[in-house]
């Protein structure tokens, strides 16, 4: 899972891309 960070999402470049 990606951790939201100032509203975007910090972690894994697929799961930031899919939240993206």
């Amino acid at each position: 899972f990606a951790i939201r960070e100032g509203g975007r999402t910090v972690g894994a470049g697929v799961v930031a891309k899919i939240i993206a």
